[in-house]
């Protein structure tokens, strides 16, 4: 019994975020990554993104895994909305990362819709705060709503990817005033 609740902990400590520090009006770090949308490579770079109006820094685990799967599924069907309160959406993951240009334009995952962008050796997650505690080589399942002037709004940790898009999409409402 005492193997058995020390291997359930383990399992769980694996499988925890490591909780985003970076807090609601906290200034988000810049970054600049290769990215993809569409197949078509881009160099993705968050200040220039931030020009056009809000952001959604949502980072993930690895593509073509289910969660991840799941996730950009649910921004792609999403995006329309994201649109409609001015924002922007890009996906940051160090996993997998050879198989974004595929990720980036399945229709069971982006879509064409948004970009993915790669994040090697999980670098930007790490300035974000955002790694699994006993696997901080990847990324976290952790979004991030970024205000035009570069403050974050919202940062919602959660590896279970359901409620990403209607957390971030309920604070770009409020950073819009509800509208």
């Amino acid at each position: 019994m005492k193997n058995l609740t020390a291997l359930t902990a383990l399992v769980l400590a694996v499988a925890t975020p490591a909780f985003a520090d970076l807090k609601p009006g906290a200034t988000a770090p810049d970054f600049t990554a290769p990215a993809y949308l569409a197949g078509k490579p881009f160099t993705f770079h968050l200040a220039d993104a931030l020009k056009k109006g809000p952001v959604v820094v949502y980072f993930f685990p690895a593509a073509h895994t289910a969660g991840c799967n799941l996730e950009a599924h649910l921004f792609s069907q999403a995006i329309p909305q994201f649109k409609a309160e001015k924002a922007s959406v890009i996906g940051v993951t160090a996993g997998n990362t050879d198989q974004l240009a595929a990720f980036s334009t399945e229709t069971e995952h982006c879509a064409g819709k948004f970009p993915v962008a790669a994040d090697p050796d999980a670098k930007i997650a790490r300035e974000y705060d955002s790694t699994l505690a006993m696997k901080p080589d990847w990324a976290s399942r952790t979004s991030y709503v970024i205000a035009s002037n570069g403050k974050i709004v919202e940062v919602y940790d959660n590896l279970n990817p359901n409620d990403h898009v209607a957390k971030t999409l309920a604070a770009l409402k409020t950073l819009n005033g509800g509208k």
